[in-house]
Parts: C-alpha cells; structure tokens; sequence
C-alpha cells in the first residue's frame, strides 16, 4: 500500500461493505491487481458480549465466495 487513506461508503443500515476490493496499479502500465478484504467483528466485550466494531482481513485467494441460497443443493464431495 501507498499510505493513501480511502473512503468507505456506508450503507443505509450504517454498516461497512461486506467486502472491500482495493485495486493497486502495476508498476510497468498493465492491469491493477486488486487486493480484496473482508470485514470480520473487531472483537467482543466479556461482560455482555457486544461486537466491539469492525476490522478489514485480508483475503489472499483474492475471489469473494459465491453466494449460498437456502434452496439450493449441497455442493458434491
């Protein structure tokens, strides 16, 4: 990273994006390599167990998981 600061847009509830994808510009002109982060809880209070706020993890397969509806199958062994 290059110490820029980029801005979150927050949804309506609030919240941070789910996934955070941050293209990086290759150093002989070709395409960006795109760095992708994953918000995770920041951690959990002792007494109550309240979520204490949210964290980017970096993801280094770099593909997001597809989505899983209720309806569909289970993927084969």
């Amino acid at each position: 990273m290059d110490g820029r600061v980029l801005p979150i847009l927050l949804g309506p509830t609030g919240h941070p994006p789910k996934w955070y994808e941050i293209p990086v510009p290759a150093p002989d002109g070709g395409p960006p390599t795109v760095l992708l982060y994953e918000r995770v809880p920041a951690g959990y209070s002792k007494r109550l167990g309240l979520q204490q706020g949210w964290k980017y993890r970096h993801v280094p397969t770099g593909r997001k998981p597809k989505p899983r509806w209720p309806w569909t199958k289970p993927p084969r062994p």
